[in-house]
């Protein structure tokens, strides 16, 4: 035990030391985009709950009821207890979204890119990734036990050029991307990456966690494309627009058939909760029906970023990369002491000398919000 200690304390004063130690801090969510951490209110400009889902009326009623009716937990695997019928309704619903045979609901999006890449891809084949996908991309990826090779980001020239050269020597491969990138908020090229695949026999993938509910009238990020972009592995998550909880992919029968008989983070762990299915139910019925809403988000993104002029987002995220991590976390304790919670976002998850802060917009952000957020980071000297 002694050196289990000194071990985890040597790696902590290494971390603090480089202004890495993180720490979790009590923050009670509220409704409208509305904190409250250490007793004090703050506009949050830092969820990824990007249209207030997680405490609108209707879709907190409707996992209310599900409590009432089903319980409060799934009891064990999809393939223990048998499928709730819930989730498979949920399933059709994603499927008929994102226009595919079928879909495969999971605990989590994390769980589910961790469980469809070693499904589909083992030590004779290959792995294309663009540099900044997400971690549970390069997580899914190095559990497949296959060769990873990054390519620069959003460089199709780049990515054709590894393919030439390397594509001959595996069996099968898979190019992965996110639809939108969730530390840029920039959208990936999805229809040349579409054409590269076919043309060099690669199976595309697309993390489309933030773009569903937000972009291309609800439907995420393939959507923003005319015509549609063949992408045969459509993954997503139910944690951010959708204001619930889980993750899915969306694919042909056969796929999925697989999928529900190998995927290991679907077989060994439990279900999602019903709660959680019947919201995310909820939240598709006003995706699928409100489309004026749900374009709030990048609306008030593109007015931030009119205010200070910055480039015309592609979705409700926006950057603004300082560099120092240290100077990164100053700023954001400014912007906190003015009310805003904008997090400071460091190595590892963004490469370093990329320290952010990173903002996201919501449905329910207030034009006077935003325009007192652009003063104070005027006020501060945040932009160059």
């Amino acid at each position: 035990m002694k050196s289990l200690e000194t071990f985890a304390e040597k790696k902590l004063t290494t971390l603090t030391n480089k202004g890495l130690k993180r720490e979790i801090i009590v923050t009670e969510r509220l409704d409208k985009a509305m904190i409250v951490r250490n007793g004090r209110p703050l506009i949050s400009f830092c969820c990824n709950d990007y249209l207030n889902f997680s405490h609108h009326p209707k879709i907190k009623q409707a996992a209310i009821d599900a409590i009432n009716q089903f319980g409060s937990g799934a009891g064990a695997s999809r393939l223990i207890t048998g499928d709730h019928p819930l989730i498979r309704t949920l399933e059709q619903r994603l499927a008929k979204i994102k226009n595919t045979d079928d879909a495969c609901v999971f605990s989590s999006g994390y769980m589910a890119n961790i469980g469809i890449i070693p499904t589909f891809i083992g030590k004779h084949d290959v792995i294309f990734l663009d540099e900044l996908c997400h971690a549970c991309l390069i997580a899914g990826s190095e559990l497949s036990g296959g060769h990873k090779i990054f390519f620069r980001h959003n460089d199709m020239d780049h990515l054709q050029d590894l393919i030439h050269k390397e594509r001959h020597h595996y069996n099968n491969a898979l190019i992965l991307t996110d639809g939108v990138f969730s530390m840029d908020g920039d959208l990936a090229p999805l229809d040349q990456l579409s054409v590269i695949a076919k043309n060099n026999d690669c199976w595309l993938m697309s993390d489309d966690a933030h773009g569903l509910g937000v972009i291309g009238d609800g439907k995420g990020s393939r959507h923003m494309f005319d015509p549609l972009p063949d992408i045969p592995l459509q993954m997503g998550t139910l944690s951010k627009a959708v204001g619930s909880f889980g993750g899915y992919l969306c694919a042909s029968h056969a796929v999925i058939a697989l999928i529900k008989t190998r995927a290991r983070s679907l077989i060994y762990t439990t279900a999602l909760p019903p709660a959680s299915v019947a919201a995310a139910l909820a939240a598709l019925d006003i995706i699928e029906t409100e489309h004026v809403y749900c374009k709030r988000p990048l609306e008030n993104a593109k007015y931030f970023a009119s205010l200070l002029d910055l480039p015309l987002p592609q979705s409700p995220i926006i950057p603004i990369i300082i560099g120092d991590t240290s100077q990164t976390m100053i700023y954001a304790k400014a912007l906190e002491n003015d009310g805003f919670l904008i997090t400071g976002i460091r190595p590892p998850t963004v490469a370093e000398g990329t320290a952010r802060l990173r903002f996201t917009f919501t449905a329910l952000h207030r034009k006077e919000d935003i325009q007192a957020l652009s003063k104070a980071i005027k006020k501060h000297g945040i932009l160059p």
